[in-house]
């Protein structure tokens, strides 16, 4: 824990230095695609929320303006579930991607903020308490009720990926942003925080070394998709974001402008153009096409006579110009992607979705773009769903701007506006490794 601390801590400072320099670049690695923005920075930039008169502790933190001034995507290869799978291939696709982007931003760069959506997440809600005696509140005392948050026992090969204070109470006022400078006896805070399998981080890190690049920052795609598409209500009131990539769909909940739970489901896009290549026996190149051109989930009596043609090239005259009807490619979509949000309602009762004051969901993602999908989510998921497009960005070009970049965009935000963790505070030393472990607790059933 102590080593991740440090390595957390050293990222931050990276993040710093780059942004001091005025240029740093934001890495989408997907299991479909591999996007690349680069970021100039042009605002002064802050380091601390009570310097930059943002919203608190746990909230975003140093405020800076930016624009993108280069943008690029290639073909993912080699990623599997938003993981790396094969380090040389995807090796590659991320030089393709950061090198196209450099060559339109005219400048070369050095250090990368990422995110990941593979890694099996889990979530686990923390709670701690400190007694100031009366005194005010400082930036010590908010490291040392962090300190007291017992870790639970999170597995052997898993690594914390977020851990951020989503709200305080000093003696009996709870839901405060910021308690520093107030006066109370008692501090208690409740901390969320988020873990994945290590070696999908140590992969990350180092297939970005091989490109010749510094890794000044790590997210969840989940997290930087529900940063750019839920608006401010909705992150505020409460909802949740579904991510629905290529290799898998990430889930995201959150409330009062804090991430307080994420999970994924291990299936998004590709596997829908894996059903239809085995249903029309075509080419899953062929197959991607089909679907992104005639693909739907919900079926009209006009399906039945809108046909499609299905080319290939065997060389066997009659197979290679089949037609099949609309109707016959909703019939292999549609089950998928009912597993899909199937899936997703599990996770979101697991997490007590139901006890949140607002339900409202959004989908999102490149898998989001199904027509008619918003129409069957709201079947499977519950009332209030909508299609989520990121927030606009000075700079960025209009082919990234669909739902397919939310967490591209979102990673931009996170780059330029990072919430407090954990690790932005001096820790007392004496409490790493952390003390007794205790079970994770969903608070956000009890405390909101």
């Amino acid at each position: 824990m102590r080593d991740l601390y440090q390595s957390q801590r050293a990222m931050r400072n990276m993040r710093q230095a780059a942004m001091q320099r005025g240029v740093i670049a934001i890495l989408d690695v997907g299991s479909s695609k591999i996007a690349c923005l680069v970021l100039r920075f042009d605002g002064p930039e802050q380091f601390s929320a009570k310097d930059s008169g943002g919203d608190g502790v746990g909230s975003m933190a140093g405020q800076s303006s930016f624009r993108v001034i280069g943008a690029a995507t290639t073909r993912s290869r080699g990623v599997r579930f938003g993981e790396v799978e094969a380090m040389a291939e995807t090796e590659r696709a991320v030089r393709t991607a950061v090198q196209a982007a450099q060559k339109m931003a005219n400048v070369r760069v050095d250090h990368v903020i990422a995110c990941l959506s593979g890694g099996r997440p889990r979530s686990y809600g923390l709670d701690g308490q400190v007694d100031v005696q009366g005194q005010v509140v400082t930036e010590g005392d908010i490291g040392r009720v962090l300190a007291e948050c017992e870790i639970p026992d999170i597995g052997e090969g898993r690594e914390v990926l977020h851990a951020q204070p989503i709200n305080f109470a000093l003696d009996h006022r709870s839901g405060l942003a910021d308690p520093r400078g107030q006066i109370g006896a008692t501090l208690t805070t409740d901390m969320h925080m988020m873990t994945v399998e290590a070696s999908i981080i140590e992969n990350l890190l180092y297939c970005i070394k091989r490109c010749d690049l510094e890794l000044a920052g790590i997210a969840s795609s989940a997290y930087a998709s529900g940063i750019s598409s839920l608006v401010e209500d909705e992150q505020e009131l409460g909802a949740a974001c579904i991510d629905m990539g290529g290799g898998s769909t990430g889930i995201s909940i959150f409330m009062r402008k804090h991430m307080i739970y994420s999970d994924s489901v291990r299936m998004g896009g590709d596997h829908v153009t894996s059903d239809i290549s085995m249903g029309l026996q075509v080419a899953p190149a062929m197959a991607e096409r089909i679907k992104t051109f005639y693909g739907g989930v919900l079926a009209t009596g006009m399906d039945d006579r809108e046909m499609i043609e299905v080319g290939s090239n065997t060389g066997d005259w009659e197979r290679d110009r089949r037609t099949v009807s609309r109707a016959e490619l909703i019939g292999i979509m549609r089950p998928r992607v009912e597993e899909i949000l199937e899936e997703v309602r599990v996770r979101l009762d697991a997490a007590g979705f139901e006890h949140l004051p607002s339900q409202q969901i959004v989908l999102t993602g490149g898998g989001s773009q199904i027509p008619g999908l918003d129409g069957l989510a709201t079947k499977i998921l519950g009332q209030q769903v909508r299609l989520g497009r990121p927030l606009r960005v000075q700079g960025l070009p209009q082919a990234a701007t669909g739902s397919a970049f939310s967490a591209a965009v979102g990673l931009s935000l996170f780059a330029a506006n990072p919430q407090d963790e954990w690790w932005d505070f001096d820790i007392p030393a004496e409490k790493y490794p952390a003390r007794s472990f205790k079970r994770a607790v969903r608070w956000f059933r009890e405390n909101w």
